[in-house]
């Protein structure tokens, strides 16, 4: 019945073990990983869109200057 010593059925049982756990920490990682980058992209894009707004702002202002300077004549 026993072809092997029972040493070698726990040293295969150990490395399946092993081979769950890490198939199962890998994936657990892959989430935490995917959720770290999701939040950090989140913050990259709300700095963009503040960043557009502070620029359209500016614009707007530098237009206003722009426009108002024009209204002076000479004669």
């Amino acid at each position: 019945m026993l072809l092997f010593p029972w040493w070698v059925y726990l040293c295969i049982v150990g490395i399946v073990f092993s081979a769950y756990k890490l198939m199962s920490t890998a994936k657990e990682e892959e989430k935490i990983d995917q959720a770290f980058i999701e939040k950090e992209g989140r913050v990259y894009i709300e700095r963009m869109e503040k960043e557009r707004e502070r620029r359209m702002k500016q614009s707007s202002k530098k237009q206003e200057q722009h426009e108002t300077g024009n209204n002076h004549s000479i004669a």
